[in-house]
């Protein structure tokens, strides 16, 4: 069983923080929106019904913090009843910090990820090519373009130098090219927090976590605050065909937000999340332990320029959108046999966290075991309206 505490969950700074998050009140049989104010949890649905609604406003984190509430149990109670195992449903637990907001994520945006895609694709799903092909990759343009910016004449006169040797990959348009690869990860409404299970689809047998950054941005381009994210990764299927993107993307459960969002103020900024360094522990029921991490600071593309590329005049999202910004993340270690690579096994406990965003915690789980997605924006709609809060 997975154990949550503040301790355990919440940034080193938390006292100083302006954390938003949601949580399910199973008395009004639905979510609400929530303010960690000292051991507390606070909800303020009547002033901001949906997470879209608080960051909407001119400055959410000063809405947040005038913003009344009712108490609705200390943040240790309520850690304690989220995760899945052993949950009393009676009781008011943790959700993801997302609801309306288009869940999107930005892909190959690290060099050192770009180069696995780019094995991926060329190793057709099958990890066990992935060592000679990597080797092949990297003796012809080397392990290390964090310095060559993307759109560049520089990266313009590598490419032409790829496709003269026959190397040029869909993936390298996207990490070096002028064009950023954005994506849907899932709908609204879809993603889930800490201490829930996440989803492997089970087709899948060589997979990874994505250990990331995830930008809140509301509709009119204001990057407002940000959270952990873990934007699981199916890599044999989406190596088989980028067309399957959508398959090894949007499955259930496989889009984990948390545990707050923190909201951007005088003690968190964008130059913050640009500096932080994210870390990553998978422990395996069979004994297994890797880590890693993956810094802000080494990304290709500033996530200003990738929240600019998402949301724009071409691509308008009224409700906002929360945007994974990659990960620099890419793990080859050998779980089991020689030169297999890394996958996950069901049951793996997953922690991704910054000292500034705290932890995001998940067990892994096939995406058809895990709970199903039945409460959706309709569903979020006659909830509110049934409350009074619309």
């Amino acid at each position: 069983m997975l154990s949550l505490t503040p301790a355990n969950t919440l940034p080193a700074d938390a006292a100083r923080a302006a954390l938003a998050g949601r949580a399910w009140r199973p008395e009004l049989g639905g979510p609400s929106v929530v303010v960690l104010r000292g051991a507390d949890l606070v909800d303020v649905s009547a002033a901001f019904p949906t997470m879209r609604d608080l960051c909407e406003t001119a400055d959410p984190a000063a809405a947040l913090a005038a913003a009344q509430g009712e108490r609705i149990g200390s943040l240790a109670e309520i850690l304690a009843n989220t995760p899945v195992d052993g949950r009393d449903a009676g009781k008011p637990f943790l959700l993801s910090p997302l609801d309306l907001q288009a869940v999107k994520a930005a892909g190959v945006t690290f060099a050192i990820s770009m180069l696995e895609r780019v094995i991926e694709e060329k190793a057709r799903g099958n990890p066990a090519a992935a060592v000679t092909i990597r080797e092949e990759i990297g003796k012809l343009i080397g392990d290390d373009l964090s310095k060559l910016k993307p759109g560049s004449a520089e990266a313009m006169r590598l490419k032409e130098v790829l496709i003269a040797q026959g190397a040029w990959s869909q993936y390298l348009e996207v990490g070096i090219g002028p064009d950023a690869e954005i994506f849907t990860k899932g709908q609204p409404m879809s993603s889930v927090g800490t201490g829930f299970d996440a989803g492997l689809h089970p087709v899948s047998t060589w997979n990874n976590p994505e250990p990331e950054i995830v930008l809140i941005v509301a509709s009119d381009g204001r990057i407002v605050g940000a959270a952990l994210g873990n934007d699981v990764n199916l890599r044999d299927v989406e190596g088989r065909s980028a067309l399957l993107l959508g398959k090894a993307k949007d499955n259930n459960a496989a889009a984990t937000v948390g545990p707050f969002i923190r909201l951007f103020d005088g003690a968190f900024t964008l130059d913050h999340v640009r500096n932080t360094t994210v870390t990553l522990t998978v422990e395996g029921e069979d004994g297994f332990t890797m880590k890693g991490s993956s810094s802000i600071a080494r990304i290709s593309r500033d996530p200003a320029d990738l929240a600019g590329q998402m949301l724009n005049a071409n691509h308008q999202y009224p409700d906002g959108a929360a945007l994974y910004l990659g990960t620099m993340f890419a793990p080859i270690e050998d779980r089991d046999t020689p030169g297999g690579g890394f996958t996950h096994k069901y049951g793996d406990i997953v922690t991704i966290a910054a000292p500034e965003l705290g932890a995001l915690v998940n067990r892994m789980r096939r995406s058809d075991e895990c709970e199903p997605w039945s409460f959706g924006i309709s569903h979020l709609m006659r909830n509110l309206a049934k409350r009074g809060l619309l």
